[in-house]
């Protein structure tokens, strides 16, 4: 993750970082379980980086696990994510797998801790 933040942003939650596209299958299973979170995210756009920005400073982020990937580096994950879970792509985008499907996504401004929290709540 070190190079993904390499702009001064303070990583303050436990970002998994997704780098494989076998990490997409791990994901729709461990969300049998668990919600599983992910954020599709571009270092090179403001808004984006705004966006993480405002979900680093929450402070009641949902039992979740919450993968971080970097568009730029891994386009190839992030088109296999809009082929799976049959959502468009965007950037900034955050979805939330539950039970192998994507239950919730939102988009640039529209990205809260507070709605995904929200959203998790509803899928649990």
């Amino acid at each position: 993750l070190n190079n993904l933040f390499n702009r001064n942003l303070v990583v303050k939650m436990n970002w998994i970082p997704l780098t494989s596209l076998e990490q997409l299958t791990s994901i729709k299973d461990l969300s049998a379980a668990k919600p599983q979170i992910v954020l599709k995210h571009s270092t090179r756009c403001s808004i984006s980086v705004m966006a993480l920005a405002r979900l680093e400073r929450a402070t009641n982020v949902p039992t979740a696990d919450f993968y971080l990937l970097d568009l730029l580096s891994y386009r190839n994950i992030s088109n296999a994510i809009a082929s799976e879970f049959k959502v468009s792509h965007e950037s900034p985008q955050i979805l939330l797998i539950k039970n192998g499907d994507c239950v919730y996504d939102e988009s640039h401004s529209g990205i809260s801790m507070d709605e995904i929290e929200e959203q998790v709540l509803q899928a649990n």
